[in-house]
């Protein structure tokens, strides 16, 4: 068996092995992606569980707009060598018309460009927000990002909780750690004979909403009282 994190590790799985049983974890859109046939019925050698659901590119973007009613352009980082980008971009875009926000883009290509590289671009944007999509090349080094929006005042959305520990503004996003801890149940399945064709895909079920007070100060935004209730993380 094959357990897989992230969508380019569940494609890489599915490339190497078409009989190996496979649980993908943390993929963006199994479906569309070809991983498996329909979430109900996967009916090839690959299950798991999705971190996408619908509608949370539109949440994530609704939230941005009750901290910052005002936001009209929204300044999107992404990084297209990851083939789930294109998916959530599609959603984001979805976002925007429904919404009425103007997104532009800015592509990362290295975790090197967040040292710095891009800011010139993201200046030039004049965005009145930035929002981080999530991938683990902003992880490698989020500190300089975070702190060139604090500079410049830019709400930073981002695509974990973990940049918004860093300084980041807030996040929305699937409870990680949650999708992992039900990836054994499968495992377990599968070794008692199971078959992952008759396994069905599960989108996530809990999601969290991080919020930094810190950094909204830095930015001059006032936290309306009813988000920081509905939060399940405040750092103060």
């Amino acid at each position: 068996m094959i357990v897989t994190t992230g969508t380019p590790a569940a494609l890489a799985a599915k490339q190497a092995t078409k009989t190996i049983p496979i649980v993908a974890t943390i993929v963006a859109d199994p479906v569309g992606l070809g991983l498996v046939a329909t979430l109900a019925r996967p009916g090839g050698n690959i299950t798991g569980l999705s971190n996408v659901s619908p509608d949370l590119a539109a949440k994530q973007l609704q939230l941005l707009q009750e901290v910052k009613p005002q936001v009209s352009r929204v300044l999107v980082l992404r990084n297209m060598a990851n083939p789930a980008t294109r998916i959530w971009w599609n959603e984001l875009q979805a976002a925007e018309r429904a919404l009425g926000l103007h997104l532009r883009v800015v592509d990362v290509q290295a975790a090197s460009d967040l040292s710095g590289n891009l800011f010139p671009s993201i200046l030039h944007a004049q965005p009145d927000a930035i929002f981080v999509m999530p991938d683990a090349i902003f992880l490698v080094q989020p500190v300089p990002l975070i702190d060139f929006a604090r500079k410049n005042r830019f709400p930073l959305f981002a695509g974990f909780r973990e940049m918004v520990e860093a300084g980041a503004l807030m996040s929305y996003t699937p409870n990680l750690a949650d999708l992992l801890r039900r990836a054994p149940a499968y495992v377990d399945k599968i070794l008692k004979g199971t078959k992952p064709a008759d396994l069905p895909v599960e989108q996530p079920t809990k999601f969290e909403l991080v919020i930094n007070l810190r950094t909204a100060k830095a930015v001059d935004l006032a936290i309306p009282s009813s988000m920081l209730s509905r939060a399940d993380k405040v750092i103060e």
